[in-house]
Parts: C-alpha cells; structure tokens; sequence
C-alpha cells in the first residue's frame, strides 16, 4: 500500500457520505417488509388470487439473495461509485414500473429488477463506510446504518399499512421515486471510490460463471423452499423438495468451488478470520431473531385481534423510537468495555424480552402489545453495531468487499427463513394445542361442564330459549378455544425465538476482546 493510499481521506464530509448511502439502504430495506400488509390489495387489484399475489414477495427475495452474495465482485469489476450508482438508478426506476403496473407479470417483472439491483445497495454502503471511516469511528458510523437495518423492517408495514389504506398500494412503490431520485444525486455530489479500488476496476477481471451459477442455485433453491413452503405444506410437496434438493447441490458444489477456483466472484477466505467468522453466525441469528419475532406480533394483531394492516404495523412503531434512543448508548460504550461483552448482553436482554413476551392473552391490548415489542427492541440495540463493527476488526481491508456481500446475505436470508420458521411454528402448534385442549372438551370433564352450564344459564337469563342457549353455548366454548390454541401457539413461537436468541449469548463471548476508542471498530 502506497503512502497516498495509506493517507487518503474522502474529499466530502464523512458523516454527509453514511447519511446519502444509509438513505439508499434504508429504502431498499423497508421495500423489503412494505409489501407484506398490501398483498391482499394487490391480489385484488390485479385480479390474482391470495396465494398467486405472494410471488411479488417472493421474486424480490429471490433476486436480491442472489445480487447480495456477489455485489462485492460487480463492484470491482465496475468500480464501486459507479455500481453503486447503478443500483440507486435501476431500483428507483423499477419502483415507478412497480408502482405504474396494470398487470401482475408487470409487477413481477419490475419486482424481480428491484430485488436484483437493489440486492447490491446494503453491502455496498457497508464497504464504502468502512472505507470512508479510520476503524476507531467505525462504532459511531455504523449506528447509522443500524437505522436501515433494524428500524426500516419496523416501519415497514407501518407506511406500507398506511398508503394502502389511506390511498392505493400502487403509492408504496412510488415513494421511492424522489427518495431514489435525491440519493443519486447526493451520490453523485459526496461519494468517491478511495485509490485502492479505483486501482482495482482497472485490473482485467475473469467473471466466474460457474461459481455464480452455484450461488443462483443455491439461494434461488432455498428462498423458493422458505417462501412457499407454508403454503405448499412443506416436504410433502414435491416442489418444495425439489427446491431444497436444488439448493442443497448449489451450497455444497458453490463451497467447494469457491473454496478452490483460482478468481472466485466471492472470496471464502473471509472466513479464515475469527471475528468475521463469529460475526456472521451472530448477525445470522439476529437477523433470525429480528424478522421471526417482528412477524409475530402483528400477525396476532390482524389474524386473531381484529386489527388492520395500519394499526397491527403501528404495534411496532413504539419499537422503533426506543431503538432509535438506546443505539448512541451503544456506541458509547463500546469506547469503555470490550464489544463482546455488550454483544453477550445484548443476547441476554432480546432473549429475555422474548420470554416476556409468552405472556399472551386473548383479551390483550394495543398497549401490552407494544410494550412487549418496545422491550424486544432494546435487546436489539445492544447488538447491530457491536456486531458489525467487530466483525470488521481485524479482517485485511482487500476483503472488505466480499466480507460485506456475504456478512449482509446471511443477515438477510437468516431473517427470511426467521420469518418462515416462525410461521411454520405457529400454525404446528396450533394443531397440537388443539388436540391437547380438545381432550377436555367433553361433558366427562367437571370444569368443562361447569361453565358450559354457566353460559347456557345466562344466555336463557337474556331470553334465548333452552335449545338456542344449548347451541349457543357450544358455539361460544368452541370460540374460547379456538382464541386460546392461537395465543397459546404464539406463546410457544416467542418461547422457541428466545431459546434461539439465548445462543447469541456464547457466541458473543467467543469474539476477541476488542475495545474501540470512540465507540468505533480498532482494535
């Protein structure tokens, strides 16, 4: 490395630099959860049925896993301003297509464009911060971007809830038009690509097909598995073992080649580094955590509270605010205590938070249900920035690029298959609960009997007859039921989440002790 190179600073400010690049993430992340409450809508709209009207989740995360593993390869080939770039453009444009389309092949077609180029906008900012920042500021930095990653999946179906109900669900794909528009901009005017990469997208670069071919098929298997699994009733589907048969030869034939192709699109050796290493199975989990959980409390709210898509998202909203207060905190002190320690923490906060949140009702309210959420976020705070920025510690800044690429994949195919087990959870143990439960639906059973009697007395208190009280009262115990089998088996989900987040706890304490002057990244 030169003496120029060692020395070089960015021209523009840096905090100027990680707010224009946070805001091109933060719009392609809350385009990741923004479709999920509109979905019915669109169904509607385009006259497709429930079921069909997924694929336009489904299409995005496909192509975005795809584009996030191999975005650190495009970006040397291209260079990485100008990639970046790219993706801003396309994405923007892709969302005007979104939000115009008459027809559903339409919006799957400007879908599929928006999750590929718009795979590329989180490890890119992540690689340009890293660049931009002298790892003692790296902390601070990445509190930032903590606003893209953790709070954009938050408000996402919050604004996604309120434009469809307030005006159409064409509008959450048309607000990121002026967003997409004043980025590229802002890009254009305060980003610049440091001498070492501009020295690198000028070398001759072999494109590795095979290696990317290995990676379509691999993450292309396994997002079609998770995604439609729920609805295809899992392995008993032919498509869906298909899916993960395909994706299971793409992993094991991608690991092999990539481990010993001469210019592989993502380099492997990233893992050789222990922090890194240990980095991504935590942000693997947190991913998990953060999307499994996020999914639940709203779907409670709609499937058995009777909420709308804006109220249920607006459970989260409280969450947000308290994420958005304890973050700085975080950074804080990471300048005094070694990260792992505030990573173990963290771990133990979010899992017990978790465990907190079991304790579901049928009558619950908007309140207990945000509280429950608040309380999930603070754990959160105490581990996106202490996980970045240490898994960057000590890894050679040549691999800075796949190091992204790969650590940002994991972090959000983790969080797909979060979303999908805590799903399957849910709807198993509501058939299991219901056996259970069902066994004490019978007249052999005194306290069944009891209150049965007791409803049917009031009912013929109000005027019903002997044989409509009857009726009704059966109907009424079933209801009860059915409510509590569904609280019981979100219960159960938030008690398996916390098992899963508890495991952070362990990993965090394997890191090195790093201990950052300035709430940053040195070590």
């Amino acid at each position: 490395m030169s003496g120029a190179e060692a020395g070089w600073k960015p021209r523009s400010n840096p905090w100027v630099i990680t707010l224009v690049v946070t805001l091109a993430a933060f719009m392609e992340v809350l385009d990741t959860t923004i479709v999920n409450v509109s979905l019915p809508h669109i169904a509607g709209s385009l006259s497709v049925s429930n079921d069909e009207s997924t694929w336009a989740l489904t299409t995005y995360l496909v192509a975005n896993g795809i584009v996030l593993t191999i975005s650190g390869a495009l970006s040397r080939m291209i260079g990485r301003r100008r990639y970046f770039l790219i993706c801003i453009s396309v994405f923007t444009l892709a969302s005007l297509g979104c939000g115009l389309a008459n027809e559903f092949w339409q919006l799957l077609l400007f879908r599929a464009l928006q999750g590929f180029f718009g795979g590329g906008l989180q490890p890119t900012q992540q690689a340009i911060i890293l660049d931009t920042f002298p790892p003692e500021k790296r902390g601070t930095a990445f509190s930032v971007t903590a606003v893209a990653t953790v709070v954009a999946p938050i408000l996402g179906p919050v604004a996604g809830g309120y434009l469809t109900d307030t005006y159409s669900w064409h509008w959450i794909f048309l607000i990121n038009v002026p967003i997409g528009a004043a980025t590229v901009f802002g890009v254009l005017q305060v980003v610049e690509d440091p001498p070492w990469v501009t020295e690198e997208a000028k070398r001759p670069f072999r494109f590795d097909y095979v290696g990317l071919g290995f990676i379509v098929l691999a993450l292309a298997g396994m997002e079609l598995a998770l995604d439609r699994g729920e609805n295809y009733d899992w392995l008993s589907s032919g498509f869906i073992r298909n899916a993960a048969l395909v994706s299971a030869f793409g992993f094991i034939g991608g690991v092999y080649w990539l481990s010993y192709a001469k210019a592989p699109i993502v380099d492997l050796r990233v893992f050789l580094d222990r922090n890194f290493a240990i980095g991504c199975a935590a942000i693997g989990l947190m991913g998990f955590v953060l999307y499994g959980s996020a999914v639940l409390i709203p779907q409670l709210a709609q499937q058995q509270l009777g909420y709308n898509a804006f109220w249920s998202g607006l459970i989260l909203a409280p969450g947000a605010v308290v994420l958005l207060l304890f973050i700085p905190l975080t950074g804080r002190l990471m300048g005094v205590m070694p990260a792992k320690y505030l990573v173990a923490f963290g771990g133990l906060l979010l899992s017990g938070a978790l465990f907190y949140s079991r304790g579901l009702t049928p009558d619950i309210d908007y309140t207990q249900l945000a509280v429950m959420r608040a309380a999930q976020t603070v754990g959160l705070a105490f581990l996106f920035v202490p996980i970045s920025t240490i898994a960057y510690a000590t890894l050679p800044r040549e691999l800075n690029g796949d190091a992204t690429a790969l650590f940002t994949m994991i972090r959000n195919v983790m969080g797909s298959v979060g979303i999908s087990v805590s799903t399957a959870i849910v709807a198993n143990h509501q058939q299991i609960r219901t056996s259970t439960l069902s066994e004490y639906m019978t007249p052999l059973y005194e306290p069944f009997n009891t209150t049965l009697q007791a409803i049917r007395q009031s009912l013929i208190d109000y005027g019903y007859s002997a044989s409509q009280a009857a009726e009704l009262a059966t109907g009424q115990m079933q209801r009860t039921l059915r409510a509590q089998v569904a609280v019981l088996a979100y219960s159960d989900a938030f008690l398996i989440v916390a098992g899963l987040a508890l495991l952070i706890v362990p990993l965090g304490l394997l890191f090195s002790s790093v201990k950052v002057k300035g709430g940053g990244g040195g070590h």
